[in-house]
């Protein structure tokens, strides 16, 4: 699919991720950004975009945000994934009605391609490595479980309902940006404490950690170049980072050289993954490669936090 004069909805396009995909897109296409402004902010909107405050779980919000002259739906809103990590009802109840209700409508008025955002929390805690033909897919947290589910409802209406989906299976992202997640609450900690961190775990914790500005970048690559019925990628970097790696970094770049206080366990929150390893060569087989390793992607996301004081 050409991204270049279309119009384009982007859900939770006031967030990170989303936001950046409708800095990109906006110069090109028609965006429309629609957010509740839970997790995200207004002034991340970019200029050119038309911006509707609403609740996607509301089906008059949807009626009004996908009609029948969009073309795309990039599909990016979601409960905060850290919100309650032990009583994941609500966020499973609303990512879940939000997504059938915005495929259901997209069937009503013909809109046949979405971006679908999961995660790699999908692959549960493989211990291996995960391909995207990798299973049975087991997730361990309510999260995970959560974006399996979405991914199934996509699957269904890509399979019965002719609707093209690209389903991207993130690790960390990372960017500029305060908010959940270990880059940005290290320096808040560190902010408030220069002279001892906790680190949630034992430290020993492994994902890949990719910039969201790659992250935007290899999802419109892949939106622009695959094009079977579902298209499944994950998308990351080819090596992992620790944690204790990363309040290395962080420290690093505040000047600092904290005591590290570990709160012990393999584990730093229920349903978290100690080791997480995303195989990219499917992506790297369409013609799209990371610049940044997740070290380097950590190091720039933590300048640019450093940066917005």
């Amino acid at each position: 699919m050409e991204l270049s004069g279309q119009r384009v909805v982007v859900t939770g396009g006031a967030g990170l991720i989303g936001s950046h995909l409708a800095r990109t897109l906006a110069p090109d296409n028609d965006v429309v950004v629609v957010d509740d402004l839970s997790n995200g902010d207004p002034a991340s909107v970019p200029e050119g975009a038309t911006f509707v405050e609403g609740d996607l779980t509301d089906a008059s919000v949807v009626a009004d945000v996908v009609t029948g002259d969009v073309d795309l739906v990039c599909h990016l809103a979601a409960a905060d994934k850290y919100v309650d990590t032990d009583h994941p009802r609500a966020q499973f109840e609303a990512n879940t009605a939000i997504t059938y209700g915005i495929l259901e409508r997209m069937a009503e008025v013909g809109v046949d391609n979405l971006a679908f955002t999961s995660s790699c929390t999908v692959y549960g805690d493989a211990g291996e490595p995960t391909p995207e033909d990798y299973g049975p897919l087991e997730p361990i947290s309510g999260y995970g479980a959560t974006k399996l589910a979405e991914e199934s409802v996509c699957s269904v209406y890509a399979h019965s309902h002719d609707v093209t989906v690209w389903t991207f299976r993130f690790a960390n992202i990372v960017g500029p940006r305060f908010g959940a997640g270990v880059v940005p609450d290290f320096v808040e900690k560190l902010r408030e404490n220069p002279e001892t961190l906790t680190v949630l775990g034992d430290g020993r914790q492994e994902k890949s950690y990719m910039h969201v500005t790659e992250c935007v970048d290899a999802m419109c690559h892949v939106v622009e170049h695959a094009d079977a019925d579902l298209n499944v990628y994950n998308l990351g970097t080819h090596e992992t980072t620790s944690v204790t790696r990363i309040a290395d970094i962080v420290s690093e770049e505040m000047g600092l050289d904290p005591d590290y206080a570990y709160t012990g366990g393999d584990r730093g929150w229920t349903g978290d993954v100690p080791r997480v390893f995303l195989p990219i060569d499917k992506l790297a087989a369409l013609g799209w490669e990371p610049e940044l390793t997740s070290d380097e992607s950590v190091r720039r996301a933590t300048r640019e936090l450093l940066a917005l004081d």
